[in-house]
């Protein structure tokens, strides 16, 4: 007999997990197809967990926290080997793993290594590794395969000297000189981890610019920061040939520009695992990079009974998110109530330095012609920045001139994606400059740069508001369109 589950979720990661364990909370009947031989998805193997942890690995066994006191020379360890940075990254994923198959066992959920192809809606049928198949019905499915490298033909991949940001965590060596292709998230992250164990890096861009969803001030920083370290940004040039020997790697640029390197990492794009999930035969489709379209609110497909999370359906493709996603469609699809969704959620990118970023940016400000003022902090201007030898980095805060209210905050540096949650706390409980003034941080701390800034952006205002009280300070005193007359009414 055909056994029939309340949901079926293809895929572990975040969205995925999270998803089966809110449906399992409520007494739904709940299995998980993993297609790899662990729980956890990309996320865990691939993705998230080894990139952060081999960034943590680098910036400790490089010395690079250090270096503000000891010098661009110093190092923890002399010879710094990629087996080092596998043997951390081993038992981290094993933990992670043990951890994730605990939290599955307490919440009773089913989970087996198989991969899963849709025969209906309701039908799917699951082959094992060693060949077996067998068919299970289902009320609800959730679909949360993640994505996997973008790989054109036009790219050699050999697993040697050139690869994806997959095969890059599996190197026997570390390269000498180092190619980036891509100066996306994850280009980015790579390109400046390398680098920080002071190997040359070009990045290949064919864009002018990078990280557009990010204040652009912060985005200028850390270019200049990453220029100064010596990283070589070939932006506005795409790759159009890339050639590769037994000991050296050429990518020709479409503006006749050659360079190379010993190891290219292509990093321009990812696709969704969907090709071999038999999606046409429940009603779906996708876009041309494998992506589902879903209703933005409930993650809802097309097809009624079917959900989509995590990074298949695009944007932001972040872990943060999808696990988010994840418990939303499971809420939804089975009537479970749960609270609002906070309209502002954290972006972190794991470069050295960090950038972690929420709210609105300058840009979106200027868009929407809301009057406001910003503030900033170095993080070398708090006392804890010089006890930890902190040469660069900002916090940037965005305030309503006209109501004080945060608006954004954008930070870049050390403890950036640990500091951002402040910033999310009292923007999404709609406080403003006169908390940060008015409360006390601990001393010292980078926190502290959060008071700095305001009072930063209160000296910025104050001359503002004195001026539009004042018709002899005001310069538009007077002018029908008054830049400054909605402070007299504020």
């Amino acid at each position: 007999m055909q056994k029939k589950y309340d949901l079926v979720v293809i895929g572990g990661g975040p969205a995925g997990r999270r998803g089966a364990i809110q449906a399992a909370k409520a007494g739904k009947s709940v299995l998980v197809v993993e297609k790899l031989r662990s729980v956890g998805g990309v996320c865990v193997h691939t993705g998230t967990i080894p990139s952060k942890t081999l960034r943590e690995t680098v910036l400790n066994l490089s010395g690079w926290r250090e270096r503000g006191f000891y010098g661009k020379s110093y190092k923890v360890k002399a010879d710094i080997t990629a087996q080092d940075l596998q043997r951390r990254l081993n038992l981290t994923i094993e933990h992670e793993v043990e951890v994730l198959n605990n939290q599955f066992d307490r919440n009773k959920v089913e989970h087996i290594n198989g991969h899963a192809k849709f025969l209906s809606k309701n039908e799917m049928s699951i082959t094992f590794p060693d060949g077996e198949v067998i068919c299970i019905a289902f009320d609800k499915a959730l679909i949360s395969v993640g994505t996997r490298p973008f790989r054109p033909d036009y790219m050699p991949f050999d697993g040697k000297r050139v690869l994806d940001s997959d095969e890059i965590l599996e190197i026997s060596e570390l390269p000498k000189t180092l190619i980036v292709i891509g100066a996306g998230v994850i280009g980015l992250e790579y390109a400046t981890i390398f680098n920080a164990l002071d190997i040359p890096v070009t990045i290949i861009e064919p864009r002018d610019s990078v990280l557009d969803f990010l204040d652009k001030e912060i985005v200028d920083g850390f270019l200049a920061e990453l220029r100064n370290r010596g990283i070589t940004l070939c932006f506005g040039a795409k790759a159009k040939a890339v050639k590769a020997d037994a000991n050296r790697c050429y990518v020709q640029l479409e503006d006749g520009r050659v360079t190379q390197a010993d190891m290219v990492l292509f990093a321009a794009g990812r696709m969704g695992a969907t090709d071999q999930l038999g999606l046409s035969t429940c009603g779906l489709d996708v876009d041309h990079r494998g992506r589902i379209k879903v209703d933005g609110g409930t993650y809802q497909t097309a097809t009624p009974n079917i959900y989509a999370a995590g990074d298949v359906i695009g944007f932001p493709s972040l872990a943060s998110t999808s696990m988010a996603q994840g418990r939303v469609a499971a809420c939804h699809a089975f009537d479970i109530q749960m609270t609002t969704q906070p309209d502002y959620f954290p972006y972190g990118v794991y470069s050295v330095p960090e950038i972690s970023s929420i709210g609105l940016t300058e840009q979106d400000l200027r868009k929407k012609k809301i009057p406001y003022q910003c503030g900033i902090a170095r993080m070398r201007e708090t006392s804890r920045g010089q006890i930890m030898g902190i040469q660069d980095g900002m916090l940037k805060m965005i305030f309503s001139l006209e109501t004080r209210q945060l608006l954004g905050v954008h930070i870049l540096g050390e403890g950036a994606t640990e500091l951002i949650h402040i910033g999310q706390a009292v923007l999404n409980l709609g406080g403003g400059l006169d908390y940060f003034m008015d409360n006390i941080f601990n001393y010292p701390t980078l926190a502290e740069a959060y008071k700095i800034a305001a009072f930063d952006a209160w000296n910025r205002m104050e001359s503002i508001v004195k001026a539009s009280e004042c018709d002899t300070l005001n310069p538009f005193a007077g002018d029908p369109d008054d830049p400054l007359s909605f402070m007299k009414t504020a």
